[in-house]
């Protein structure tokens, strides 16, 4: 096994608040000039730009793994991280269901959906950056059962995140991980939230421009960048683990 470097967090120019440069060659790449070995590209509860990001990855060492940052009705954040773009078009489905609203381009931004190239194919008109009408409970277990791993994104923000919003951790929310932000490191982690010691703790970028992305890494003890094994590392199964020394 040996160290792997992730950033599971990071948003392309579908993302309203991300910027247009946020491409998928352009986030390739800088994820590969950086040393990473592992990201996961989740807009918000939007899927439309990870297939193009995988696939302009394939000519280099780094995984992609798809992903989205949902957010409930109670305005939590949750990332949810899956094994393949399938099952993450069904949780997309599932979202855009219950998501109500259309974008505002000069309140929020362009939502711009491209090829792997970066040529543009269309604009999502959805308000993306709104809420849906998914209980945190119910964003959570759909994760699950889309084969999915759910994280609580950016807990050290006051902003969408799961303590500023509700000031706790419901103890039967069945997460898989708890994020915290560039700012906060995992050693510090570990020591600040002290009563969810029982959760691993991941930190991320949540880059919406390419110079942000690596911001925050996690360092994972893996047999290879693969969401299996990150989700054996999760669990802390057969060896793998967060390397929280690292």
């Amino acid at each position: 096994m040996s160290i792997i470097h992730a950033d599971l967090h990071i948003h392309t120019c579908l993302s309203p608040c991300a910027e247009l440069e946020m491409s998928p060659k352009g986030i390739v790449s800088e994820a590969v000039n950086k040393g990473i070995d592992m990201i996961a590209v989740c807009d918000h509860n939007s899927a439309e730009n990870v297939a193009a990001v995988i696939e302009a990855s394939q000519q280099t060492k780094l995984t992609v793994l798809p992903g989205m940052e949902i957010t409930s009705k109670e305005e939590v954040h949750i990332v949810g991280i899956f094994r393949i773009p399938e099952d993450t078009d069904h949780m997309q489905a599932l979202v855009y269901g219950h998501l109500e609203g259309h974008n505002d381009t000069e309140t929020f931004g362009l939502q711009v959906v491209v090829e792997a190239d970066g040529t543009v194919t269309g604009y999502n008109e959805r308000l993306l950056i709104g809420a849906t009408d998914l209980s945190l409970e119910h964003v959570v277990q759909a994760i699950h059962d889309h084969n999915g791993l759910a994280i609580a994104a950016h807990i050290d923000r006051e902003g969408f995140g799961i303590l500023g919003q509700l000031g706790f951790i419901p103890p039967d929310l069945d997460l898989d991980a708890l994020e915290v932000s560039s700012r906060t490191s995992l050693k510090d982690a570990t020591a600040t939230f002290t009563e969810y010691a029982d959760y691993p703790f991941v930190q991320s970028s949540d880059a919406h421009l390419l110079d942000a992305i690596g911001s925050g890494i996690t360092p994972l003890m893996l047999e290879a960048a693969t969401f299996d094994e990150l989700r054996m590392a999760l669990k802390g199964d057969q060896g793998r683990g967060v390397h929280y020394e690292g």
